[in-house]
């Protein structure tokens, strides 16, 4: 059975998510406010409509209470983009993930019930900066303010060696998770794995043990 979800809002995140999702497969329907926008989706998503999320009949009359999670993509109107959370969560919709624009966004959407609250622009921004300072980092996917998870390409300095003869847990305080090796992925590597030069290390931990681990046995 197909997954189904709604996107309200399709400026450029909003938008994008659309896509994804249907690239994955999933139906989609797509809701703003702008004619021209919806008009735009209305190739691209299952069903695209225009309609005013703030106004609850509007939602009910779409069927909202069917889908079961709904992403509120809404782009600079704080108002709007609460209000609908706060009406989603009324009409009873299982799992919403909202935008935030900034941090007291984010406070106000977690104190009105959304199960998830994402901010593209800054976690793009800290993923490409960290990118950008280590030659080594190549993804990172934050977890939460202190955890995250990255990817590390192994250098010549620790190519060679065994999880073991490293020791990165208890010297870093991190973990390897995985190892992607050319088109192999070794899901929990044993502690004899012998590490090889451009294998990418997914590894778990707080960001300064993460730093930490890059800086001292990867320069």
């Amino acid at each position: 059975m197909k997954k189904e979800f709604v996107v309200i809002g399709l400026g450029r995140f909003g938008g994008s998510i659309v896509r994804e999702l249907v690239e994955l497969g999933a139906d989609v329907m797509a809701i703003d406010v702008s004619h021209e926008r919806v008009e735009e989706f209305a190739q691209i998503a299952t069903t695209a409509v225009t309609a005013d999320t703030t106004d609850e009949s509007a939602l009910r009359a779409l069927g909202i209470r069917n889908f079961e999670h709904v992403v509120v993509a809404i782009g600079e109107n704080i108002q709007a983009s609460i209000l609908t959370t706060l009406i989603l969560k009324e009409v009873g919709i299982k799992r919403i993930t909202v935008k935030a624009q900034n941090d007291y966004h984010e406070k106000v959407l977690r104190k009105i019930g959304a199960d998830q609250v994402v901010h593209p622009e800054r976690d793009m921004a800290k993923r490409l900066a960290n990118n950008m300072v280590s030659n080594n980092i190549l993804d990172y996917l934050e977890l939460s303010d202190e955890y995250s998870i990255v990817e590390i390409r192994a250098n010549e300095k620790i190519a060679g060696f065994t999880l073991i003869d490293l020791d990165i847990r208890a010297k870093f305080g991190v973990n390897i998770v995985a190892i992607k090796r050319q088109t192999q992925i070794l899901v929990s590597p044993a502690a004899i794995e012998e590490i090889e030069l451009n294998d990418i290390l997914i590894v778990i931990g707080s960001d300064i043990d993460i730093h930490r681990f890059e800086k001292k046995a990867l320069h």
